[in-house]
């Protein structure tokens, strides 16, 4: 018979986790608003403040002061043709593509050549974007009046924001319900100040949406649905196909191939019936990206750069250097994954992949920080940790836009080099803390916080609770339920 006491531990593991409980950070912090949560305040379901509409207000709050923080490129800033979009750390790539792409005078993405002295480059020719992100431009310009150029741009850049801002709700809402026992999880991203900052730069978050929802149905064992989107976050960003290939190595050892070729089958489908009409109609326009991110010489934010700039070596070679040392990180991830000692959970590991592809990438946009931001929250929950990221990536935001006023302006106000390579540091290092950190948790899983509460991977979906098949190594390998 179950004793009482196995019960109460079943039932304290069915009710949701209280970040007040179990994250001193967060403790302290709740003195602010009358300290931690009380015993009731997690049940009684049916009352409208439930955690996700608290994080959904909260994310668009956020994602409203992040669109004043744009205030004074908006007013003229991005129309001045000067550095003062750049001192004022308010640039957005979306009202100058509205012109330079060919929005504003109609031209058809990936169809429609754009003429050079539009694009300002001789090397854009069409729409430089995946197919999805391309559509979701498109659209955005739908709902754009005509009207003086500057007027235009503004009122695109506020459709933009508009869609962006849902989805940043999709990927609140996504995050908070991949863990069923976790739904506060979510206020990790609602917080986020890189969100903030840098939702409205590019069109990365529409990708990140998609990826999440992804993540949110693979935790729900819904394994074709689950790669439809991420095929078609693919199909708007290059980077979630590794999410599949983080999902190969742990189906690899869980035996659960068969589940992830139906993921895997789902994803391929999605991306060729969005990518297939304009390959086979446009393949010029359709190439463009690959050629593009193939051809782009070594940019601002990557330790190519740190390494060309101080030895004045031009590494024309990049393209070979950053695919190799990519390979090889992410052989290192896969055998830390075949030979751990306690299969690691889906978060870990995607967290891991993408990040060994922003640090071996030759380049880092800024908006680059929202790859990571939900893989981050599900692979290692906790606010200092989360905040000690979040900090370096601030400081490499205000980096990159002050070492581009330097560059650009006439008064050479800003970074010098040195000073930006100490920005591009304090990235990369970012990155690498929270890296050891899940590697840490893989080793020693008595460390992870998700598992000390008796779950295995409430992410995992078909993983969850599945024996090991596939195992590497001669290391101990634990039962799957914590003693």
């Amino acid at each position: 018979m179950t004793s009482v006491r196995d019960r109460a531990e079943d039932d304290r593991r069915e009710l949701p986790v209280r970040p007040t409980d179990e994250d001193p950070l967060a403790a302290a912090a709740s003195d602010l608003i009358g300290g931690p949560a009380g015993r009731w305040a997690m049940i009684g379901g049916h009352r409208w403040w439930n955690p996700l509409r608290l994080m959904v207000l909260v994310v668009i709050g956020m994602f409203a002061l992040g669109m004043a923080q744009k205030a004074s490129c908006y007013s003229s800033g991005w129309f001045q043709g000067s550095d003062v979009q750049y001192i004022h750390a308010c640039y957005s790539d979306i009202p100058h593509l509205y012109a330079q792409r060919g929005f504003a005078t109609d031209l058809v993405p990936y169809f429609d050549r754009i003429p050079d002295s539009v694009s300002g480059s001789s090397s854009i020719h069409y729409l430089e974007y995946p197919v999805l992100t391309g559509l979701f431009m498109e659209v955005a310009s739908w709902f754009t009046p005509h009207g003086t150029a500057q007027h235009s741009a503004q009122i695109y850049w506020i459709v933009n924001s508009a869609m962006l801002m849902i989805c940043a709700v999709v990927l609140v809402v996504c995050v908070s319900r991949t863990s069923r026992r976790r739904p506060w999880d979510g206020l990790f991203i609602a917080l986020s100040p890189a969100l903030a900052l840098t939702a409205t730069i590019n069109w990365d978050l529409f990708a990140v949406a998609l990826a999440a929802a992804g993540m949110m149905l693979w935790s729900r064992g819904r394994v074709v649905p689950a790669g439809v989107l991420i095929g078609l976050a693919t199909a708007a960003k290059l980077y979630p196909v590794l999410l599949l290939a983080a999902l190969f190595i742990l189906c690899l050892r869980a035996g659960r191939m068969r589940q992830w070729s139906a993921a895997m089958s789902g994803a391929l489908v999605a991306w060729l019936l969005v990518n297939l009409p304009v390959m086979l109609l446009a393949p010029n326009g359709w190439a463009q990206f690959y050629t593009f991110s193939r051809d782009r010489t070594t940019d601002y934010g990557s330790f190519w750069l740190i390494i060309m700039e101080r030895t004045g070596n031009p590494l024309s070679g990049v393209n070979a250097y950053a695919t190799a040392l990519m390979l090889l990180l992410c052989a290192g991830i896969a055998a830390l994954a075949l030979y751990a000692p306690r299969r690691p959970r889906v978060g870990q590991i995607a967290f891991l992949v993408v990040a060994a592809l922003v640090l071996c990438n030759k380049v880092y946009s800024p908006q680059y920080v929202l790859w990571l931001l939900p893989l981050a929250v599900l692979a290692r929950p906790r606010w200092r940790d989360l905040l000690i990221w979040q900090g370096a990536e601030v400081l490499y935001f205000l980096g990159i836009w002050m070492r581009l006023a330097y560059v650009t302006g006439t008064k050479h106000h800003g970074l010098t080099a040195d000073a930006y390579h100490l920005a591009v540091a304090a990235h990369l290092l970012g990155v690498l803390y929270l890296g050891a950190l899940v590697v840490r948790d893989i080793l020693l899983p008595e460390h992870d916080v998700l598992r000390q509460g008796g779950e295995d991977d409430p992410a995992g979906g078909v993983l969850d609770e599945a024996d090991d098949v596939f195992v590497l190594g001669t290391l101990p390998h634990e039962p799957r339920h914590a003693a």
